[in-house]
């Protein structure tokens, strides 16, 4: 059975805003992150981090000199891993469902992050989020793995998508409820 719902399309897609709609739509105990631009004067000068219990960091920005870069910005690793990666092992414990909003190349700099997601993978967890639409050996690996199911995000289609996904993820939640009560059935 799938239980990891990923989000591809180009950058500015709308893979962000997509997300948010179908956690809101979903009410159920979600926890994670998401990454948001951060504009100056309609300018783009970087990327904020925001957990869904309300912490924030910046990613990656402009003025962030040093190693690793991601095109013109510098990633602030130790912000993702004080923070990001944090939220996703907190959720991957305790959640519904596991956010992570993006797997992009500024995350998979971080070891800490791919860590935290394959073990959210390997432990089961429902997960919904957004990943890169270009080749990435390690991005393609996760998009391969049997319980992922990686949604293209069109315009046209974005409705459409948003229905499918809230119901994939409830359908994941419930399917997971069922297996816990049924092994503590077993097990007691």
């Amino acid at each position: 059975m799938k239980r990891a719902f990923l989000v591809t399309g180009p950058p500015g897609c709308g893979k962000t805003t997509l997300l948010r709609q179908v956690v809101a739509e979903l009410r159920l105990r979600v926890g994670g992150f998401y990454t948001e631009e951060i504009r100056e004067r309609g300018q783009r000068r970087g990327f904020r981090l925001l957990t869904l219990d309300g912490q924030e960091a910046v990613l990656a920005s402009v003025d962030i000199t040093g190693r690793p870069r991601v095109g013109k910005y510098g990633v602030d690793l130790a912000a993702l891993e004080r923070v990001g990666v944090p939220a996703l092992e907190a959720a991957a414990a305790a959640a519904d469902v596991v956010v992570v909003d993006e797997i992009g190349k500024m995350e998979m700099a971080s070891d800490r992050f791919r860590q935290a997601v394959e073990s959210a993978l390997d432990g089961g967890c429902c997960l919904l989020g957004s990943i890169l639409l270009a080749p990435h050996p390690w991005a393609d690996a996760i998009k391969a793995r049997p319980e992922v199911l990686v949604v293209g995000l069109t315009p046209v289609a974005r409705e459409r998508i948003r229905e499918r996904l809230a119901s994939l993820v409830r359908d994941c939640v419930e399917q997971r409820r069922r297996q816990r009560g049924a092994a503590g059935v077993e097990g007691g």
